[in-house]
Formats: C-alpha cells, sequence, structure tokens
C-alpha cells in the first residue's frame, strides 16, 4: 500500500483535503448554531422587552394593569414565538396568564411543544416605574429551537452537507489530476533513465508543462545524456584512432620481421634502425596513453612549491631552443617586468608548457615565431603562449581539450599524436585549480593563457 509517488502524493492530497474540509464544516457549524442561537435570545429579549414597555405604559394610562394594551401581543408571541407569560403584582397575585393558550395552540396544532418542565424554560422581569416594583413579569420558553427554527437550521445543515460532499468529490478529482500531473514528470524522467541503461542512443527528456524543479532535473539529465553520447562517440572515434596508429607500425614491424624470416630481406643496421623506430613509435603511443591515466587520477599528488614565472620562462627557452633552431622557428620569450610568483609542481608545470610549447611549434610553419610570457590576473599567475600557425577552426575550438578529439584526422595524423596531449594538459590545470583558455583563428594561429593561484585555495 502507499508503494509509488503518486500513490502517496494522492493519499497526502487528500488527507490534508479531508482535515482542512472537517475543521472548516465543524467550525462552520459550531459558529452557525452559536450565532443563530445568540441571534434567537438577544430576538427573544427585544420580545420581552416590547411587552414590559407595553405594560409600563398600560399602567401608566389606568394605573394598573388592564391587559387592553398588551393581549394581542400576547397572542402574536404566543404563536410566532413560543413566548408565554404569567403577570403578578408584587403580592404574587396573578393578573394575567398566557400559558393557557398553550393548551388551545398544542390542540389546533400551532404549538409542538407540550409543556413540562424538563421542556421549558423560565426567567423573571421585574416592572418598574419611577423606580417603584409594580408587577413581576414571569416568562416561559421552550429549550432549544421552536419548529421554524429547527427546520431553518436542518436546511442549513442539509445545504452544508451538500457542499461538504461536493468539495469532498472535488478534492479527490483534483487529487488524483494534481498527482497524475505532479508525477508525470518523473515518469518521463523513469522512462529516460530506462532507455539510457539500455544504450539507446538521443534519449532525452521533453521539458515542456514541466515544473521548474523538474524541468531543472530535466535539463540535468538532458546534459547527462548528451555528455553520455558524446563520451561514447568519442570512445568510438579513438579506438578507431588507436587502432588505426597501432596497425601502421605493427603492420611494418610483421612485414619487416616475416622478411627477415624468410631471408628476404638480411638483418643490416639500417634495417633494424627501421624496426626499432617502429617500435618506438608504440612505446611513445603507450606513454602518452599513461600520461594521461596519471593526469585524469583524481588522487594525484602535486608536490606544490612556490615557482616565479620569470625563472621558469628562462629555464623553458634553453628546454627548447635547440628544436626551434632545428625547424628554423623564431623563440620570443618575453619577461615579466617584476617577480611574479604562483603556487605549483613545477615538474607538472614544466610538462604542461612543454606539451604546449610543442604543439606550437608543430602547426607553426618554417620562418614563423612562437612567442611565450607571463601573465598575471587577479589573484593567479601563469603564462601566454601565442603562435602564428594554421590556428583551429571554430568548430573545433570548443571541443579541444576533450580527450581522444581531434578536428581534421589527415591533419593530426601528419603532423602525430592521437589528440590527448590538450586533455593532459587540462587534467594537469585543473588539479592546480588553476584556468587555462585559448583564442583561436584559422590562417591566423592559436594564442593559450594558463593561469595558476597565487596562494593555495
Amino acid at each position: 500500500m502507499l508503494k509509488t509517488l503518486r500513490s502517496k502524493i494522492l493519499f497526502y492530497f487528500l488527507l490534508v483535503s479531508l482535515t482542512g474540509i472537517l475543521v472548516v464544516s465543524f467550525s462552520l457549524q459550531w459558529g452557525f448554531e452559536a450565532s443563530f442561537n445568540h441571534y434567537i435570545n438577544e430576538n427573544r429579549t427585544e420580545r420581552i422587552e416590547q411587552l414590559i414597555n407595553a405594560l409600563r405604559l398600560e399602567y401608566k394610562e389606568h394605573g394598573t394593569f388592564t391587559g387592553e394594551r398588551v393581549s394581542q401581543l400576547l397572542h402574536e408571541q404566543a404563536m410566532t414565538d413560543s413566548l408565554y407569560y404569567k403577570l403578578y403584582t408584587p403580592n404574587e397575585i396573578l393578573l394575567m396568564d398566557s400559558t393557557t393558550l398553550l393548551g388551545i395552540l398544542e390542540g389546533i396544532g400551532f404549538e409542538n411543544n407540550p409543556y413540562q418542565e424538563d421542556n421549558w424554560l423560565t426567567s423573571t422581569e421585574t416592572i418598574k416605574i419611577e423606580g417603584k416594583a409594580v408587577g413581576k413579569l414571569k416568562v416561559y420558553y421552550p429549550k432549544g429551537f421552536i419548529d421554524s427554527e429547527y427546520v431553518f437550521l436542518q436546511k442549513i445543515q442539509k445545504y452544508l452537507v451538500i457542499a461538504v460532499a461536493l468539495t469532498i468529490i472535488l478534492a479527490l478529482f483534483f487529487s488524483m489530476l494534481f498527482s497524475k500531473r505532479l508525477t508525470s514528470g518523473l515518469k518521463s524522467l523513469a522512462a529516460a533513465v530506462e532507455e539510457l541503461t539500455h544504450h539507446k542512443q538521443n534519449v532525452r527528456v521533453p521539458l515542456d508543462n514541466l515544473s521548474l524543479e523538474m524541468k531543472q532535473l530535466g535539463i540535468a539529465f538532458n546534459d547527462l545524456a548528451m555528455s553520455l553520447e558524446k563520451e561514447e562517440r568519442l570512445r568510438k572515434e579513438f579506438t578507431g584512432d588507436l587502432a588505426h596508429e597501432l596497425r601502421t607500425p605493427l603492420a611494418t614491424l610483421r612485414s619487416q620481421i616475416e622478411a627477415f624470416q624468410d631471408g628476404i630481406w638480411q638483418p643490416t643496421p639500417e634495417r633494424l634502425k627501421q624496426s626499432h623506430n617502429e617500435l618506438m613509435r608504440l612505446v611513445r603511443l603507450v606513454n602518452e596513453l599513461e600520461k594521461l591515466l596519471a593526469a585524469e587520477n583524481p588522487q594525484i599528488r602535486l608536490e606544490k612549491t612556490e615557482i616565479e614565472a620569470g625563472a621558469l620562462l628562462q629555464a623553458m627557452q634553453e628546454l627548447v631552443i635547440p628544436a626551434f633552431r632545428q625547424k628554423e622557428v623564431g623563440l620570443n620569450v618575453i619577461l615579466p617586468g617584476k617577480s611574479l610568483w604562483f603556487l605549483g609542481d613545477r615538474d607538472k608545470v614544466v610538462q604542461i608548457l612543454t606539451n604546449i610549447v610543442n604543439n606550437a611549434l608543430k602547426y607553426t610553419p618554417e620562418k614563423g615565431e612562437v612567442t611565450i610570457s607571463a601573465v598575471e590576473e587577479e589573484q593567479m599567475a601563469g603564462f601566454r603562449i601565442q603562435d602564428k600557425g594554421m590556428g583551429i577552426s571554430s568548430q573545433d575550438l570548443p571541443h579541444i581539450f576533450e580527450r581522444f578529439y581531434r578536428g581534421d584526422k589527415s591533419r593530426d595524423r601528419k603532423t602525430g599524436g592521437v589528440g590527448i596531449g590538450l586533455s593532459i594538459v587540462k587534467a594537469l590545470v585543473e588539479a592546480h585549480k588553476g584556468k587555462i583558455s585559448v583564442e583561436s583563428e584559422l590562417e591566423n594561429g592559436s594564442s593559450f593563457t594558463i593561469l595558476f593561484p597565487k596562494h593555495e585555495i
């Protein structure tokens, strides 16, 4: 029972609705009866006061109670309000008695309350004129409500019961409707998750008619589905690229070894060197994969120290200048005008810079130039590497830090690599809690900016 979310929502909606309905209905019933009873008592008090005033006038006119002025009033109140009176002198001598009308009215069917002490209440009023008591009026009236009042109250209760019943039906209807609408988003999300677990592509949760909270959850799921779809696509591309990268040196090594085995080739130093070069291609590929795994390891340990950007630039210049001279590409190192310090693992920072600088050199043609400079931004400091190479297209720019992503595959195979160098760089920068950004335009070169925190975050 109540195992599904919809049944729970429906149950609690109904519980709250019915509780509210019952509280309101009982409050209305109690409040109406109390107000109606107060109204009847005030009306009775006015009627009694009306009779007392008439008796005062009669006494003032005749010096005694004759009954001429009040007889009609006594009959009227007996028939309409079930009010009966006995008028006494101060000496307890009975002057008037309208309770005799009670039996007459019962006989003709106007009064359904036979006189019994348990059914009637009494009160005594003193009639005074100029501070002198001239008479006592004893009032008789029934307990509870008279017939007309009781009928009126029953009608009100009937309408109240009908209203409560209709409200309960509406509450049940709207509770079922709302519970269905509230859970429809979760159902669509559950269906999408189930499809995603079965490796179905292009699974998305429709965001129309969802509440704000469910829409945010749907957007998060859609982003996750897109991310998984992209990762799957990159995985397949990487599998194909890796197979290609492995197939070429392996095929070359296989053909050469088979040639040696069949006696077609003699194991001369030149041919052995060719085989060794193909083997080293495989070694470099495996080494790059190991570097990527190490960089993306969430438990990577960094030996952070304070590093001065200018000194590191000078060291990098000595490290990479031979490769630039060999390719006849200019290297312009701009040292900072002041000391710029930041926190970082020196070996990892050198690895980051070496990777970016080698990429710049790789894609810069002969007679081109690469510029390395130190930069500072608020509480961060780092480096900017600019080249005048072939640049990166706007289509590929958002994806260059993704694992195994390569835009122009034919171009990348000519320049080497399997598209994981920048993934390593990004992973190492993020491990330092730093930032890396790139600006590039085809045929106009690229500019990489790498920043590291000046203090521990």
